[in-house]
């Protein structure tokens, strides 16, 4: 166990746990209790450290690597994609942190737009890492990527706005749950307040796609458990201001 933790990079302590937890088993256990890797586990652990470094949960991990349909192959690809993903978002922050240094230093003017690239970018990597592929099979590739067009295409202003209105709207939620009426005053206004949320990367707004979105907040569980940060059963009140909101309720 102490050769594998040292190539890895981990501590045994580490190990030890993903034994316990049920996401790395040993080959075996000799007589004197050590725990025995082979190749298989080595492969394995590979996996999960890549999913590791991708900021992926240990339980979403062990979901993952746990399905019979599992692919070693088809997952170190698509980790390869989201690695790749992921050094351009390191780079384009890196060249955005430098141009900001040298716009200090009076070498190089930067235009507001610039400033705020990497951290656009950076907002549109973790959704896809998060979320892209439902969203994706739900609405498509090119309402996605428009999507993340029109993202990266907000001025200082819009970003600044657009990042208050999603504070705005999360108190307004935390505030319309206290009155337990979805279709009352706060609970409509937090539906509008997400509406306009929206509508800063959407191209057009519907009715229907509204209510879709609300619907999966609460049928998709990560989504649920960002909204239910803010309180227990927050995803199904939003939901159902929503659907009050758009007329799709009946």
């Amino acid at each position: 166990m102490q050769k594998l933790a040292a190539l890895a990079g981990i501590s045994t302590r580490t190990l030890r746990y993903y034994d316990e937890i049920g996401i790395l088993k040993p080959a075996r256990i000799n007589s004197s209790g050590y725990r025995i890797y082979g190749r298989a586990e080595v492969d394995r652990l590979q996996q999960i450290l890549f999913y590791r470094e991708l900021e992926v949960s240990l339980e979403n991990i062990k979901k993952i690597i746990s399905t019979p349909d599992f692919n070693s192959t088809e997952a170190l690809r698509d980790q390869h994609s989201k690695l790749l993903a992921k050094r351009e978002q390191i780079n384009l922050l890196l060249a955005n942190i430098e141009k900001t240094l040298a716009a200090a230093e009076g070498s190089i003017k930067m235009t507001d737009k610039e400033k705020f690239e990497g951290f656009k970018q950076k907002l549109i990597e973790e959704n896809e890492e998060k979320y892209g592929r439902e969203i994706r099979e739900k609405y498509g590739d090119k309402s996605v990527d428009d999507s993340n067009s029109r993202m990266m295409g907000l001025t200082r202003e819009e970003y600044e706005r657009f990042e208050k209105l999603g504070q705005e709207l999360n108190e307004t939620l935390r505030a319309a749950m206290e009155t337990s009426v979805p279709a009352g005053e706060l609970g409509q206004k937090a539906a509008e307040l997400h509406r306009q949320w929206l509508s800063f990367t959407w191209g057009s707004y519907s009715r229907e796609a509204h209510a879709g979105v609300a619907r999966m907040y609460v049928e998709d569980e990560r989504f649920k458990a960002y909204y239910d940060r803010i309180g227990p059963d927050a995803a199904e009140f939003l939901r159902d201001a929503v659907l009050v909101y758009t007329g799709k309720d009946k």
